[in-house]
């Protein structure tokens, strides 16, 4: 926008401007060259343009500002944003904006089930005359649910830890994604539960069981290749087929 501003579609460089995209736009910079070029910016639009990146550098600084004033507040407790971070998906960021609603001290819930109901990631029990009209999660946390909700969608996209990656991959064949989703998430808050009163980083019990090569099952793609191969590998003696011909 100000290089625009500063130049007209004779004097402006295209190299320069291609340097200026982010790699993250969705048209590519063929797109955008191509639709600036010949570009004539009246009077009334210049001001237009001039105010929009006045604001836009506006809320920069507010952000900037409110960005290190959490990091102020933050450094007493940054033992405990360090210990929360060690776990996939969180970052110091969201880290301290989930200490920031929870707090450090944990003994204010009876325990990590009481965390999860408080966070609104526990299913409601509504029951009436022995049957259940419903399990949905809770209507409560509703700053802190978006937020672990995200974590989770991080956490199990990550390729270095996949633990909550395998996790979620079984509980999504038996209840879908998003019940997967708000499971990973409860799980993660149990995790900072216990990261937080026993002051330990991430380190569940089951995570050398499940990490273990063991128990990582290869995917096999069969093909008319390696079909026989994987057979006999089963114990099949493959000489006993006989191949059909459905022509």
């Amino acid at each position: 926008m100000s290089y625009l501003l500063t130049h007209t579609s004779d004097s402006i460089d295209e190299k320069a401007v291609r340097r200026l995209i982010k790699k993250g736009a969705k048209a590519k910079s063929d797109e955008i060259i191509e639709a600036i070029r010949g570009y004539n910016i009246e009077s009334d639009q210049a001001k237009k343009l001039e105010l929009a990146r006045s604001h836009l550098e506006y809320l920069d600084g507010m952000i900037t500002q409110s960005e290190v004033e959490l990091y102020v507040r933050m450094k007493p407790y940054y033992k405990f944003v360090e210990l929360v971070s060690t776990m996939p998906g969180m970052t110091e960021l969201s880290s301290t904006i989930v200490l920031a609603e929870t707090g450090v001290d944990m003994s204010i819930f009876d325990d990590a089930k009481h965390l999860c109901s408080w966070c609104g990631l526990s299913p409601t029990n509504n029951e009436s005359a022995g049957k259940k009209k419903s399990v949905r999660i809770s209507k409560a946390g509703d700053y802190l649910k978006p937020m672990m909700v995200q974590c989770a969608l991080a956490a199990i996209k990550s390729k270095k830890q996949t633990y909550f990656a395998i996790k979620y991959g079984r509980v999504k064949k038996r209840r879908g994604h998003k019940k997967a989703i708000i499971a990973i998430a409860r799980m993660m808050i149990v995790c900072i539960y216990h990261m937080v009163s026993e002051e330990k980083p991430f380190n569940p019990i089951d995570y050398e069981e499940l990490m273990s090569p063991k128990n990582q099952i290869e995917r096999v793609i069969l093909n008319e290749n390696n079909v026989f191969a994987y057979l006999e590998s089963l114990g099949y003696d493959s000489s006993k087929l006989v191949k059909r011909n459905d022509n």
